[in-house]
C-alpha cells in the first residue's frame, strides 16, 4: 500500500478546514497560544516503512499521550501488582472528574484518565525515585531515536493552574492511593504531560505496540506480548475520555489522545500511526485529528474489527 499517497490526500482534504472547527485548549496557557492552523499526520510500519505529511516535524505537547509511555514503564516494573490500586475500566466520565473518584474511594477507574495517570506517576516514583522522569524521557528517546525534551514553559504553565489535579493527587492520598507526597507525584506528572514530539517521532514511539511489545528499531523486548496487547486495549476502551466508545466505533484503532491535538493510533501487526491538529472538539479530543483517522481507516480499510 502506498502509505505516502493516502497521507498527502487525508493532509490535501483536511487542510482547508484548518480553524473551522474546535477549540486549542484554553485552561493551560501555554496550549492557549498554539495555533490551530496546523494539521500533521505520520506513520510507521512493523518493518519500518514511514511516510508522513503536513506539519509532521512540528513539535507540540503531547499531555495526556504521555500516559501511554508511563503506563509502560510502570508495567515493566510491577506487573501485574499495578492493578492494586488502579482500575481497567472506561470512566464515561470527565477526565478529572473529582466526583468519580471520591465514589470510588479514591481508586482511578484506568490509568488513562488524569487521577489513573497520577497514580502511575506515583508507582514510577516508588520505583525509581527522582530519578522516575528521566527514565520517562530515556525510554522516549531510545524508542524514536531523537533526543526528547520537556517543554519548561507549558510544565510550568501545568503546575501554575493545576489546581484540580492537586485536588486529585490529595484526595488519592487520604484514601492512601498515592505513596509518595503530591507535590512529588505532580512534579512528575506535570513535566511527564510538557513532553514536546512531533508526529513522526510519536508514531516511531509507538512501534513497540504493533509489534507485539518489541523495540520499533533494535527488536529487544519493551514489555511482553501479553502486556502490548493489555496497553492496546486500554487505549481502545479508554484511551480518547469518554468518547472512546464513538472512536471505537468511527475508528476501530486504539487510540490515545492529548488536549495538546495529539491523537496516537495503533494497528497491531501492521503500524502505528500519530496525527495532530491542535483545536479541540467538546470532548477534549482533537477535532480534525478525529477526522484525519477516519479518513484513513476509510481509505486504507484498516481496523482492528
Amino acid at each position: 500500500m502506498d502509505f505516502q499517497a493516502v497521507l498527502d490526500d487525508i493532509d490535501a482534504q483536511i487542510r482547508p478546514l484548518l480553524g473551522t472547527g474546535g477549540r486549542v485548549a484554553s485552561y493551560i496557557p501555554a496550549l492557549a497560544r498554539v495555533s490551530p492552523q496546523q494539521f500533521g499526520i505520520a506513520l510507521r510500519t512493523c518493518e519500518g516503512q514511514e511516510a508522513a505529511a503536513g506539519d509532521a516535524t512540528t513539535p507540540f505537547s503531547i499531555q495526556s499521550m504521555s500516559k501511554v509511555f508511563t503506563l509502560t514503564l510502570a508495567i515493566r516494573g510491577l506487573g501485574e501488582a499495578l492493578w492494586q490500586r488502579i482500575g481497567r475500566e472506561p470512566s464515561g466520565s470527565p477526565f478529572n472528574s473529582l466526583v468519580q473518584l471520591e465514589t470510588e474511594r479514591g481508586i482511578p477507574r484506568n490509568p488513562f484518565i488524569n487521577a489513573g495517570a497520577i497514580a502511575v506517576a506515583d508507582r514510577l516514583l516508588s520505583l525509581g525515585g527522582d530519578e522516575a522522569l528521566a527514565k520517562v524521557l530515556q525510554m522516549l528517546s531510545s524508542l524514536c531515536r531523537e533526543p526528547v525534551h520537556i517543554d519548561a514553559e507549558v510544565a510550568q504553565s501545568e503546575a501554575d493552574t493545576g489546581f484540580r489535579n492537586a485536588a486529585l493527587a490529595n484526595f488519592m492520598r487520604g484514601f492512601g492511593t498515592l505513596d509518595n507526597e503530591p507535590g512529588r507525584v505532580l512534579d512528575v506528572y506535570f513535566k511527564q504531560c510538557a513532553i514536546a514530539m512531533n508526529c513522526q517521532q510519536v508514531a516511531r514511539a509507538a512501534g513497540y505496540l504493533c509489534r507485539d511489545g518489541a523495540h520499533p528499531y533494535d527488536g529487544t523486548p519493551v514489555i511482553s506480548e501479553t502486556q502490548a496487547r493489555r496497553v492496546n486495549a486500554l487505549m481502545l476502551t479508554c484511551g480518547t475520555y469518554d468518547a472512546a466508545g464513538e472512536f471505537a466505533f468511527r475508528i476501530g484503532l486504539p487510540c490515545k489522545s492529548g488536549v495538546g491535538g495529539g491523537i496516537v493510533a495503533v494497528l497491531p501487526d501492521r503500524l502505528s500511526l500519530c496525527v495532530w491538529s491542535p483545536a479541540l472538539d467538546g470532548t477534549g479530543n482533537s477535532h480534525l485529528g478525529r477526522m484525519a483517522l477516519e479518513l484513513f481507516v476509510a481509505r486504507t480499510g484498516l481496523s482492528v474489527f
